[in-house]
């Protein structure tokens, strides 16, 4: 391979690597709430449905069924355009 190539795969495996350590759940934090609802597309903490295994694996924004961990008691006031946060999943 030339110099190049090697450059490319090399970059190929780095972006490889650090998709697979955010698959997986988040550490749990007792102090926070799940929110769902309000993660961008790729940016949830957990729980995102079939299909998915874990953190940022979320396909839409504001997906319903994806959540992200919060400040205890903000959930609720965070508005998106697909409406509040909610601690259940939402349809």
């Amino acid at each position: 391979m030339n110099k190049m190539n090697i450059a490319i795969a090399a970059a190929a495996a780095a972006a490889l690597g650090a998709s697979a350590a955010h698959a997986g759940p988040v550490k749990p934090q007792p102090n926070k709430d799940k929110c769902y609802g309000i993660s961008l597309a790729g940016k949830n903490d957990c729980k995102a449905g079939a299909g998915t295994s874990c953190a940022g694996t979320s396909h839409a924004n504001y997906q319903g069924n994806a959540w992200k961990y919060v400040a205890k008691g903000t959930c609720a006031k965070i508005k998106t355009p697909k409406g509040f946060g909610s601690l259940t999943p939402k349809a």
